[in-house]
């Protein structure tokens, strides 16, 4: 099993086994691989993955529980939800936010569970009035810096059905510009133009993300 944390577009593998996905990375010269499990070494990994000379951490230890809480102190963690939807075409609906390409999710209220979370973000990100929660899909991780603070924002992501003619509006405000039903026929332009972790929501969905 493995945890993969994103550090802008570099992941971070913490696993407690070697399988092709991460042994691929392990072959490559600015990865960096740590199997030795202590405060001292958490930290290096962490003060490594912020290196632009590297682009892939492996963090490989048999208690990835134990590695997840040890590299989860290091961070405020901020829960969050999103959706990938879909209409009656076999369409998803993507939105260019801060010019890229991305899926409408956001921070999880007080309160609130993250199926309702997701739900209310698709709704005031792309003015949907009607959305169905279909499925769980996945979990993605990622780090930024924020006020001289570290963070790891936690993401759970759901497919979802809304019908295709309903009216939308991009939430201005969270500066989404634009509002768009694509097949999977037509994602190059996606592909080329977005996060790492959103290539991984397509990929939990079914969806060619390469």
């Amino acid at each position: 099993m493995y945890i993969k944390i994103y550090f802008s577009d570099k992941p971070l593998f913490l696993c407690d086994e070697l399988n092709p996905e991460i042994t691929a990375y392990s072959h490559h010269d600015d990865a960096i691989l740590i199997d030795e499990f202590s405060t001292p070494s958490v930290n290096s990994m962490i003060h490594e993955m912020r290196q632009e000379k590297i682009h892939a951490g492996i963090f490989l230890h048999e208690d990835l529980e134990a590695l997840r809480k040890a590299v989860w102190k290091k961070f405020i963690l901020v829960k969050a939800a999103g959706g990938l939807v879909r209409n009656e075409k076999d369409e998803i609906l993507f939105m260019m936010r801060r010019g890229k390409w991305d899926l409408p999710k956001g921070k999880l209220d007080k309160g609130e569970s993250l199926e309702q979370c997701a739900l209310r973000e698709v709704t005031e990100e792309t003015g949907l009035g009607q959305a169905r929660l279909e499925k769980f899909l996945l979990v993605t991780y990622h780090t930024y810096d924020e006020s001289g603070k570290h963070f790891l924002k936690e993401t759970t992501w759901y497919s979802m059905y809304a019908s295709g003619d309903q009216a939308m509006k991009p939430q201005l405000e969270e500066q989404i510009t634009q509002l768009k039903w694509l097949s999977p026929a037509d994602l190059a332009p996606v592909l080329r133009n977005t996060f790492p972790s959103i290539l991984d929501v397509l990929h939990a969905a079914g969806y060619p993300a390469e």
